[in-house]
């Protein structure tokens, strides 16, 4: 059991807890490492283990390397995600996802969601091309689903896709949705998270718009421990810390949050690299109406202009960072290709 939860992290469910420790990013190369261990909490996601809570002596995780969350990167602010969108939505279904986000994955990551009515009103936030979408009306009528996204080349993707022909499909920001308080059984967010200036901000607003007892499932990128990763991480986008996730749930006010590892199978649970779609993060909504967390000002105003020299570099900078994490999956199937099964690699 303890050999098959390590070699297949996407399967593992971290509980918040008074055993949670401070951090989740493991020190080490993988999750083989042999530096310093403790104890934390862990729940099975096999469907004949699920509510178990195991004890399971796992690497320290590294909180090591300062990263202010406000730190500058490149392909950060609403209007260069736009335009970078403008060009990956052309090949997103077709390069992207295949190294990052495969239908296996999308369904366990889905699964925390408790997608369990056709019933249910859900809000696909920074649904894109739609790919999220696919796995959410399997469970949902299309007709009560809709897909939200800033970009209208990512969201025409998702115009074409039949089994979507019946969701409401509208431009939005993710920090400032267009639904009234306490509308929604289910507010889901795939890959979209790295592209908000303001997380804190974006997940207050998934709080807003669910009913009581509403949960909100948000699927993101998890940080690198390794050095060359964590370079290009914050050169390109947000990569955020487990933990982070945690409290930005926390403060916005949800209950019984928990966080489900992902990752392509060919990875073998490593996570030294980081994942563009690393985590399940889940939380209850406990009581009706608006967050209870008091935020300022946007982050970002869209409206300001910006100097077009400056954006084009931070544009082709940031574009360039992404290079890396598309050759990474790349590389990471090679070895496994490689390395005989069994071994970490």
């Amino acid at each position: 059991m303890a050999s098959s939860m390590l070699y297949g992290a996407e399967n593992l469910a971290i509980i918040r807890g008074r055993a949670y420790p401070n951090g989740l990013g493991f020190n080490g190369s993988d999750l083989h490492g042999k530096k310093s261990f403790l104890k934390i909490n862990l729940a099975s996601g096999n469907s004949n283990l699920r509510g178990i809570s195991k004890s399971l002596i796992v690497p320290k995780c590294s909180v090591s390397v300062p990263r202010p969350a406000s730190q500058p990167r490149f392909i950060q602010h609403k209007k260069e995600a736009f335009w970078f969108y403008r060009f990956l939505s052309i090949v997103y279904d077709h390069v992207i996802n295949p190294g990052h986000w495969t239908e296996d994955m999308r369904d366990e990551a889905l699964e925390p969601a408790d997608l369990y009515s056709r019933d249910m009103i859900v809000v696909d936030v920074g649904g894109g091309t739609g790919f999220t979408t696919l796995g959410i009306v399997k469970h949902v009528n299309a007709k009560n689903v809709t897909i939200l996204d800033q970009s209208p080349h990512q969201l025409a993707k998702a115009k074409q896709k039949e089994p979507l022909k019946e969701c409401k499909i509208i431009e939005g920001d993710a920090e400032d949705l267009p639904f009234k308080t306490d509308y929604a059984d289910r507010y889901i967010s795939a890959g979209s998270i790295e592209y908000w200036p303001d997380p804190q901000r974006g997940i207050k607003e998934a709080y807003r718009v669910l009913k009581i007892g509403g949960k909100a499932c948000l699927i993101g990128p998890v940080y690198p421990t390794y050095w060359l990763s964590r370079f290009f991480a914050d050169m390109w986008m947000l990569f955020p810390k487990e933990e982070e996730y945690i409290e930005w749930f926390e403060k916005a006010g949800f209950k019984d949050v928990k966080i489900k590892r992902i990752g392509p199978k060919w990875y073998r649970g490593v996570r030294r690299h980081g994942l563009i779609m690393g985590c399940s993060v889940t939380g209850v909504k406990p009581a009706s109406g608006d967050s209870p967390l008091q935020l300022g000002p946007k982050v970002e105003d869209v409206r300001e202009p910006v100097n077009p020299l400056v954006f084009l570099a931070r544009f082709l900078v940031g574009a360039m960072a992404g290079i890396y994490y598309v050759l990474v999956p790349v590389y990471m199937w090679l070895k496994d290709q490689i390395v005989p099964k069994g071994q970490p690699i």
